[in-house]
């Protein structure tokens, strides 16, 4: 069922991270620069993620983040990496999304994520007022679906409500996922499909999502399958300093008595989650399949995945968390595929040489 790619789109998905010695506004202020970037570089999309309770990633509204860097960019798609609708009316994101459809018409992309986004106290005050039979994410996602384009059927409750305003061009919208589960559920939505290989490191897991997406794909929706790869990536000045880098990256997940599991920052934070969620656990703890090198490595290594996934875009992630080495990584990126051929002067402060 994978199928050869003829070409491939280079997307970025910050997690506005906040390195030992900064503020939220430095990491706030990272992204702006971040995007901005990606523009001038010719990235196709930016996202931001959605993380809560956490001291090392700032991101906790996208919709406020995405509205911001709408406004200091020009060109650039930019989205949500993403929304965690298990949290929300989908009334409301509906209504988000189409202000920022409204205001960068053809800009604006909604992801939206099936995970919490946090640990279990944050998850509790997120949905303090959400009633126990609360409404099954697939019907969410399908009720937000019908509210960002105001096609409520004739046997809804709320037939006949209309969001507002009504954009020229509703936000795109993705589905996120780690497992093959989600794969089968976008493909039953006729949705875009993003498989997150950042989160669990599995690429056993990763193929069998993008295999049972595009076998599954409901073309009855109208829409043609779109699978999407969102990828740990590090590009340095040379391979072996990209495999240093490389080797600091973990994935840690904890999985719980009842079967679920999760990805967290930290051994700490996984021992955390299972005291909040008052359940036995285990961590994994791995290295993560960082695609890593230097631009012409990570270029052959990224045309290879696309022929062999048959995707045309890719999502690159790369967790360094000192602001100047991960733009620096970025910018070598966009050059590898030819988006950025003009050397550029190299300065302390924004491609500090890499030892």
């Amino acid at each position: 069922m994978i199928m050869d790619s003829p070409g491939l789109k280079l997307s970025i998905l910050d997690q506005s991270p906040m390195a030992p010695g900064e503020t939220a506004a430095d990491a706030f202020q990272h992204t702006v620069e971040l995007a901005q970037k990606a523009e001038e570089w010719g990235y196709h999309r930016f996202w931001v993620a959605e993380h809560h309770g956490s001291n090392r990633i700032m991101g906790s509204s996208p919709e406020v983040l995405v509205s911001h860097l709408l406004a200091k960019t020009s060109r650039i798609r930019v989205g949500s990496g993403g929304v965690m609708l298990q949290h929300y009316s989908p009334y409301k994101v509906a209504e988000n999304f189409n202000v920022l459809a409204s205001l960068a018409p053809g800009r604006v992309d909604l992801g939206i994520g099936r995970g919490p986004g946090g640990l279990p106290d944050t998850t509790r005050a997120l949905q303090q007022d959400v009633a126990p039979e609360a409404m099954p994410l697939r019907d969410k996602v399908l009720e937000l679906q019908r509210f960002l384009h105001n096609r409520l059927e004739e046997s809804h409750p709320f037939h006949g409500l209309r969001t507002s305003p009504i954009p020229p061009q509703a936000a795109d919208l993705f589905l996120l996922g780690t497992t093959a589960a989600s794969g089968e559920m976008a493909a039953s939505m006729g949705l875009p499909y993003v498989f997150a290989l950042f989160l669990n490191s599995d690429e056993v897991v990763m193929r069998e999502a993008v295999e049972n997406y595009l076998r599954r794909f409901d073309a009855g929706h109208g829409t043609q399958p779109q699978p999407i790869l969102a990828l740990p990536v590090i590009v340095a000045d040379t391979d072996a300093r990209a495999e240093t880098l490389a080797a600091e990256i973990k994935v840690v997940r904890v999985r719980l008595a009842s079967g679920r599991a999760f990805t967290v920052g930290s051994e700490e934070a996984a021992g955390e989650f299972a005291r909040q969620a008052g359940e036995d656990y285990t961590v994994d703890v791995r290295p993560s399949s960082v695609i890593h090198g230097s631009g012409e490595t990570v270029r052959r290594k990224l045309e290879s995945v696309g022929e062999q996934y048959g995707v045309d875009e890719v999502i690159a992630v790369t967790a360094i968390r000192e602001f100047p080495r991960r733009l620096h990584s970025y910018h070598l990126l966009a050059r590898a595929f030819g988006h950025d051929p003009e050397p550029r002067e190299v300065t302390p402060t924004s491609f500090p040489p890499t030892p």
